[in-house]
């Protein structure tokens, strides 16, 4: 399991950087067309839309990974150590269950019903903006899963790890 989380992570990873990269050259692009040259890029804006949305979600499910999250830790560090484990392990599942429901259920859902339509500018399916919601579901509810297991095995929090 400890391999397959440094595997994701590598990729999430590199998806980020390039994604980053690709924003970074759409958006300088889009800006030379329309106040350079005064005729804006037609395709670089939508593109660049794309790359975002998919930029978001697969760093916050990167994010997840590292369990950089945010969250409440004054509270949490109340806590005797079982209770923190508990509460820790309590997160995780409701992170896997809005996950389940909002990314996985919901994303599907969206891109089926826009896979059908087609973007203005790209004039390729709406969907694939929203097939990232369903794909961060599935990294994020595996990190969530890996993160229990990583309590459990070592009966410890995970700072404590």
């Amino acid at each position: 399991m400890e391999t397959i989380k440094k595997v994701l992570d590598k990729i999430l990873s590199t998806i980020c950087v390039v994604l980053f990269g690709a924003l970074v050259l759409l958006v300088t692009w889009q800006v030379f067309t329309r106040f350079v040259l005064n005729n804006p890029s037609a395709f670089s804006e939508e593109l660049a839309k794309y790359c975002f949305v998919w930029l978001v979600l697969f760093g916050a499910a990167f994010v997840f990974g590292e369990n950089g999250h945010m969250r409440i830790e004054f509270i949490q560090e109340a806590f005797p150590k079982k209770i923190k484990m508990v509460t820790q392990i309590f997160i995780e599942l409701s992170i896997i269950f809005f996950s389940a429901l909002v990314l996985l259920s919901g994303g599907m859902t969206i891109t089926k019903l826009a896979w059908t339509q087609l973007s203005a500018a790209l004039q390729i399916p709406v969907g694939y903006l929203y097939a990232a919601m369903p794909i961060c579901g599935v990294f994020i509810i595996f990190y969530c899963i890996y993160n229990i297991y990583t309590i459990a095995k070592n009966k410890k929090p995970l700072e404590a790890v």
